[in-house]
């Protein structure tokens, strides 16, 4: 097995990752800003305030754009797979 194609598959590993999970951390970033501005304006403290509008955040962003990264894994995985016999030459 090459050095060349370890660092391949690990960057394709690493640059799927990132598709994956971005959208959903993007998105509960924004929302966890939103409502710590519109605490810090209201003065209203209280911590549990912020975790409900997360939650149901990324539960969409998940069933949104759910079948997209269920897709980019299954596509990878599937391409692992079936390049074995060219990994282990």
């Amino acid at each position: 097995m090459n050095q060349g194609i370890i660092i391949q598959v690990a960057q394709e590993a690493i640059r799927i990752t990132f598709l994956v999970s971005g959208p959903v951390l993007i998105l509960g970033l924004l929302v966890g800003l939103l409502i710590s501005i519109i605490q810090a304006t209201t003065q209203i403290q209280e911590a549990t305030l912020s975790f409900v509008p997360k939650i149901i955040v990324v539960g969409l962003t998940l069933l949104i754009f759910g079948p997209w990264m269920m897709a980019l894994m299954n596509d990878f995985t599937v391409k692992l797979f079936e390049n074995i016999p060219k990994y282990i030459k």
